[in-house]
């Protein structure tokens, strides 16, 4: 009797040459593949390939990376021993002893200088130290501890210490309010909590309402200048130093964990609503990262510049990736205005950012560029035409170009970049390409969320095509299921769209405590459903489109996508940050528009506007006009229908951060919160739509 395998491969074959006219079967036999080992089928797509999800379907809906189409990533392909954090961290311990892992400029006393380094043998140390001296504290094993500073080595040391004694680790943002602080600390029943001196006065002014809490920790404290609590109040409070000399006197063997243990439960800081908590395990974290790993070369030598929040999983994850390699990185002194300064003398070789950076540094160069004189002007113009040619022919470039032109810009981030990392939201093909030829090195963007432990699908090197998010990382499928609500369907012409929803290895075990949100984000098959929409490009590409949670209806019964329309006015020279808002009440949008001060100065010179500060040119027409001019530019470039361009604008100067609320720490604009921050310009703006719909002028 044929083996199954063998029945399906023929039902399939079947199926495609009784549909399909004569050229078309020679075609797809051709492009169907067979796999003897997993008796597994599927379509080549280029950098993915196409599987039915059930064959009665006959719809080849399922994506996989074309590296690994057979069966999903689990575990690294040259160390498959690896299945927790720890096991990673104590390979390459013993890979990579005397390497650089840890470095900081900021020195005990304050002052910043040199780069100061850790081996990896001496973080082996310091966290076999702090993880004993939690044993010899009493936190039990599967203990939640919590870790709220910015990124510095102690970070990643406690996060090490967390992974070898089965400790959970739980991210809390240094610029969450204390509100959410304390409703994280007991809703996880933190036992113990990391900080430093600043977050210790947040944590001091609501300690006694979190019963779990035994245990606080003060990194960068000076022994002696902590304050203590009393007996009764159950909780110690400790410097880091001293934590460290008490495990170092008394070490205690490793409680390893395996890779069903939780690792993490990191709380999603959200855009609406109360933050959840998404509970990763060691092997869904292994499994991401090992797909990440696949057709990615770093090596011991490589150093990684670490600013983005290590709450956040991006940068968690990449941490994981540089263990993995044996890299190096290096902290930032805890400033993003001293980022460049950080750079310049640590010279990383990788960087990890999002878009908003790599706009601002887009529109800071091409500022430079066009104030610099028509003749260095159009130098820079020969140039990058030259190069970007060569580069997209697959050819070489000059390095006559890079002398000329490219060394000086190189520069300021250190001048050996060879990896550009983009996620969190998309980034404009304009200037992903301006990267890959200033830069002369790698750019890469990605597409993940924390619910799959980072990486969904991410871009390969030798793809040189810009605006999408490439294909399925190895370690997960993805397919795009119907959203009739907003015409997106699988059958739509020339590419399927629809939700983006993902399933492996990758997909986290659900929300803390909370299994109705866990049900609504994963179905009864394990996919996950992202909230997303994409579409599938040629070459089994990945491109997100739209958002379907944030979307809200015009009055003429139009879906308007606020944040992919953000997306495009963002590359105004004039806006720094955009809050796009619309209702079912209004036939039109309006924007709230934070200005980049410096691009804005420059207009009112050139306009010949003096005796303004920026504050006052924010409420002149003229400004209003000149900006609404340029979005509405970007706007037509991009195609953006009728109704997605902004009718009126207010500008602003103060910009949308984490410290007044309006951004989550991943760069989001917190949508319920801007529009509460901003409801009078909101009210004042559709005041002067309608004021000005009903003129004479305009009825007749």
């Amino acid at each position: 009797m044929d083996s199954e395998a063998e029945r399906r491969f023929r039902t399939i074959r079947n199926h495609l040459t009784s549909t399909a006219a004569a050229a078309v079967e020679q075609e797809q036999a051709s492009l169907l593949c067979r796999r003897n080992a997993a008796g597994e089928f599927f379509f080549e797509q280029g950098f993915s390939n196409a599987l039915p999800e059930e064959l009665k379907t006959g719809k080849w809906n399922v994506y996989r990376s074309a590296r690994s189409p057979v069966k999903l990533i689990s575990r690294f392909a040259d160390h498959p021993e690896i299945g927790t954090l720890h096991d990673n961290f104590v390979r390459s311990v013993e890979a990579f002893p005397d390497c650089n892992y840890l470095g900081s400029r900021v020195q005990e006393d304050g002052t910043v200088g040199e780069y100061k380094w850790m081996t990896y043998k001496e973080a082996d140390t310091a966290r076999s130290a702090i993880g004993s001296a939690l044993v010899c504290h009493q936190i039990p094993k599967g203990s939640c501890v919590g870790l709220y500073f910015i990124n510095r080595p102690e970070w990643l040391i406690v996060d090490h210490a967390c992974s070898a004694y089965s400790f959970i680790s739980v991210p809390l943002y240094d610029t969450l309010g204390p509100e959410a602080v304390k409703y994280i600390a007991n809703h996880a029943a933190i036992e113990a909590i990391f900080c430093v001196p600043e977050t210790l006065n947040h944590l001091l002014s609501f300690v006694s309402e979190i019963p779990s809490l035994h245990l606080i920790v003060v990194v960068g404290a000076v022994d002696g200048r902590i304050p203590s609590l009393p007996p009764s109040s159950g909780v110690e409070i400790i410097s880091y130093s001293t934590l460290l000399s008490q495990g170092l006197s008394n070490l205690q063997p490793f409680c390893p964990p395996k890779p069903e243990t939780v690792a993490t439960i990191c709380y999603t800081s959200g855009t609406t609503g109360t933050p959840k908590g998404a509970i990763l395990t060691h092997g869904n974290l292994i499994a991401n990262v090992a797909g990440m790993s696949i057709g990615i070369n770093l090596y011991s030598s490589d150093i990684y510049i670490s600013y983005l929040p290590l709450a956040h999983i991006f940068e968690r994850a990449t941490q994981v990736l540089l263990v993995y390699f044996g890299g190096a990185s290096g902290f930032y002194q805890g400033d993003n205005l001293k980022l460049v300064d950080d750079m310049a003398v640590l010279r990383p070789t990788v960087f990890c950012s999002v878009p908003r950076l790599y706009n601002k540094l887009y529109a800071s160069i091409m500022n430079v560029v066009k104030t610099s004189g028509s003749l260095r002007e159009k130098i820079f113009n020969a140039a990058y035409n030259a190069k970007k040619q060569a580069i997209f022919n697959g050819k070489n470039p000059s390095p006559f170009w890079d002398r000329l032109v490219f060394n000086k810009i190189k520069s300021r981030l250190g001048g050996r970049i060879r990896y550009m990392v983009s996620g969190a939201s998309p980034l404009s093909p304009d200037v992903m390409d301006f990267l890959r030829v200033c830069f002369g090195c790698q750019v890469i963007e990605g597409y993940g969320m924390t619910e799959t432990s980072c990486t969904i699908s991410n871009m390969d090197q030798s793809d040189n095509l810009s605006g999408h998010v490439g294909s399925p990382n190895p370690a997960c499928e993805i397919k795009l299921v119907d959203v009739p609500e907003m015409n997106y369907t699988y059958e739509d012409q020339p590419y399927p769209r629809g939700e983006i929803c993902v399933r492996g290895p990758i997909v986290f075990q659900g929300y803390y405590k909370d299994e109705v949100q866990t049900q609504e984000m994963i179905d009864k098959d394990g996919w996950l459903h992202t909230g997303d929409i994409g579409v599938w490009l040629p070459g089994g590409r990945l491109k997100i489109i739209d958002r379907k949670k944030n979307i809200f209806k015009l009055a003429q019964g139009e879906y308007v996508a606020p944040e992919k329309i953000e997306n495009v006015y963002a590359k105004s020279k004039y806006v720094a940050h955009c809050f796009i808002h619309g209702d079912s009440l209004s036939s039109s949008l309006v924007a709230i528009v934070c200005v980049d001060p410096d691009m804005f100065k420059a207009w009112a010179i050139n306009e010949g506007i003096k005796n303004k500060d920026v504050k006052q040119l924010c409420t002149d027409p003229r400004a209003k006009a000149a900006i609404l001019k340029d979005m509405d530019t970007v706007g037509k470039e991009a195609q953006l229908r009728g109704f997605e361009f902004a009718k009126a604008i207010t500008l602003v100067l103060e910009p949308f951060t984490l410290e007044n609320n309006l951004l989550t720490p991943t760069y989001k604009i917190k949508r319920p919160q801007a529009r509460t921050y901003f409801a009078k310009e909101i009210a004042d703006m559709y005041a002067e739509l309608s004021t000005s719909n009903s003129s004479p002028d305009k009825i007749l």
